[in-house]
């Protein structure tokens, strides 16, 4: 049986293999770094690594279950709902996120989702999960839409999406007014999905 000690070592071991792999796999992409990087960065057995993700893939999914939770949910939807008080303010928001988040070139590595599924394309488990959480990335738009009395909030989330991972490229291309570009053809799409019962809102 397992002791506290030896569970929390086991706990902590895993953490740092995550944490290693989860700052390897933004900058580099998932082909370029190797199980045996992550082992000797994270300062584990090769054993150890394997008792807690049976394969490299594995170690991606949960790498990809992280960056959703940090990025989808602690930085964008997190950020915009804070500085919008209607959902409108809150979908134009996004882009007032990305702008900082653009800014800020250490931290930039594009969007994981996008980088990944195009590594490791749409047929692979890990790139089947990236078009999961890129629609999970819709779903807030959606619901920020169907709130606000958008039309056809569906069609409204996915042109919406379209100016999210249009932005993130331009940004990775070297544009710094990529987030304010998108910011603008936003408040046309608004237009465009307006209907009469429609939140007329704006930040």
């Amino acid at each position: 049986m397992a002791t506290g000690t030896s569970v929390d070592g086991l706990t902590r071991a895993r953490e740092r293999v995550l944490a290693t792999a989860y700052d390897l796999f933004a900058r580099r992409g998932i082909r370029a770094v190797g199980v045996d990087e992550i082992v000797a960065s994270s300062r584990v057995a090769k054993a150890t690594f394997y008792r807690h993700f049976p394969s490299k893939d594995d170690l991606v999914l949960a790498f990809l279950q992280r960056r959703e939770r940090e990025w989808t949910w602690g930085l964008v939807e997190a950020g915009a709902r804070a500085r919008g008080s209607t959902p409108l303010e809150q979908l134009l928001a996004i882009f007032d996120v990305f702008d900082e988040w653009f800014a800020r070139r250490d931290d930039f590595n594009g969007c994981s989702f996008i980088n990944v599924l195009l590594e490791m394309g749409p047929e692979h488990r890990v790139g089947r999960a990236c078009i999961d959480y890129l629609a999970n990335i819709r779903g807030i738009v959606h619901d920020w839409a169907a709130e606000a009395g958008l039309d056809d909030p569906d069609g409204f989330a996915r042109s919406w999406h379209i100016l999210m991972k249009g932005s993130i490229i331009s940004a990775a291309e070297g544009d710094t007014h990529a987030a304010r570009r998108a910011q603008r053809m936003a408040w046309w799409l608004i237009e465009d999905h307006r209907s009469s019962q429609s939140d007329s809102t704006l930040a």
